[in-house]
């Protein structure tokens, strides 16, 4: 009985490892079809959103069958109560993803970012998909040695998106209201990625340790 637990527990792992993973292409693609104005990526993007809500539900009736046939108490019951939440964090982060490339489709055949950001509005990319991935890594490996590098990233991002917004309302600003409004969202966009990534990871932690994050 344990050995079967642990076999289902670590399938549980396992899909949300490649939950994360399929948020991160996500991720990377909707900023692509964003800076080049592709909307066929975008659309892409958007109807792959139906793959990530699927495999969110396979996790949630993984965990309520577990949760019904095996009848975890203490340290189990918090594992698998905490990779319920996992399963929805990640899939919010897929629901972000979408919220970029619907940007990018609404301002075809035009891009959303001025030429002078798009290097900020790529790191900030950027950093979301490594944190993805870095996150799909604790995940798997249950191990969470790379929390700390995590929140560097995650430190980094919200620098960024600090510096983006005051570059909108500044008085150099000179692009208009409609470009101003798609960088903040695009901006609140990737942060909230890059929370969600650590939440997930925290979560892990508590799997381990017994503190809440």
């Amino acid at each position: 009985m344990r050995h079967h637990f642990s076999e289902q527990l670590d399938l549980v792992f396992d899909e949300l490892a490649e939950l994360c993973i399929t948020v991160q292409i996500a991720v990377r693609q909707a900023t692509e079809a964003l800076l080049a104005g592709d909307g066929a990526a975008a659309e892409r993007v958007i109807s792959g959103d139906l793959d990530v809500d699927e495999r969110r539900d396979r996790i949630e009736v993984r965990c309520f069958r577990i949760l019904s046939l095996q009848q975890p108490v203490a340290g189990d019951l918090r594992t698998v109560v905490a990779a319920l939440r996992m399963g929805s964090e990640v899939e919010r982060s897929g629901d972000l993803a979408v919220h970029v490339a619907k940007v990018a489709r609404l301002r075809m055949p035009r891009t959303a970012v001025p030429d002078e950001l798009i290097p900020v509005v790529t790191r900030m990319s950027e950093i979301a998909v490594d944190m993805m991935g870095r996150t799909a890594s604790i995940v798997a490996e249950r191990d969470i040695a790379g929390l700390v590098e995590l929140r560097a990233l995650d430190d980094e991002m919200d620098d960024l998106r600090a510096d983006l917004l005051q570059k909108i309302v500044g008085p150099g600003w000179t692009h208009g209201v409609e470009p101003a409004v798609d960088l903040a969202l695009l901006s609140r966009y990737y942060e909230r990625i890059g929370d969600h990534a650590v939440s997930v990871a925290k979560r892990v932690d508590y799997v381990i340790t017994g503190e809440r994050p």
